[in-house]
């Protein structure tokens, strides 16, 4: 990550992210207030500013949730590939 700007960041996580269309993954987001959500789904689309999941919910039942590529810059967000258990942005610890 040295030397890109958060500019070149964000376009690098969302090709990442495009790379991976229709993988399974485990998100893990911070709500705030101490609040962290967990959840397993397939990356189903990107868009230029965010990035959408399909998540498994109970009884099978499946939800969309979106979020923006700066909510992962900032750790807001965080993604694991279920298949190898690491997480998708290496580079960016």
């Amino acid at each position: 990550m040295d030397g890109m700007n958060q500019t070149e960041v964000v376009g690098r996580i969302r090709n990442d992210l495009e790379a991976l269309m229709g993988s399974r993954m485990r998100l893990r987001a911070n709500m705030g207030r101490s609040k962290i959500m967990e959840r397993e789904g397939v990356l189903e689309q990107t868009h230029p500013a965010l990035f959408v999941l399909k998540i498994d919910e109970k009884r099978g039942r499946t939800a969309r949730v979106s979020y923006s590529y700066v909510d992962i810059l900032t750790g807001t967000v965080e993604l694991t590939d279920c298949s190898s258990g690491e997480c998708v942005f290496p580079w960016l610890n």
